[in-house]
């Protein structure tokens, strides 16, 4: 699994049709300092997030172990919202302090 930070989202008329419903997202990779990568990755959102949260995604066969993604062309999703981060007991990033 990775953080990330949800950058924006994606839309598109034209896909596969197992992705008709599916919220997509744009993320931006996170390091374990809380700094912010060059990475970008799209992402199926499974648990609803919005613009700016830090968001854990997996990626891979696992992004398509979730329930409702089996026969889905995705190998990235979101799978939760992030509330904080603690790195060798030093806060990283706090979802409360955010707003």
């Amino acid at each position: 699994m990775q953080i990330a930070r949800v950058r924006g989202t994606v839309s598109s008329t034209q896909k596969d049709p197992s992705l008709r419903g599916v919220k997509l997202l744009l993320l931006q990779l996170i390091d374990e300092e809380g700094r912010i990568q060059p990475e970008y990755e799209v992402a199926a959102d499974t648990v609803g997030a919005g613009v700016d949260e830090w968001v854990l995604i997996s990626r891979g066969s696992a992004a398509r172990q979730i329930y409702g993604n089996e026969q889905r062309p995705i190998d990235a999703a979101v799978v939760a919202i992030i509330d904080t981060v603690y790195v060798e007991n030093r806060l990283i990033y706090s979802k409360k302090e955010q707003y």
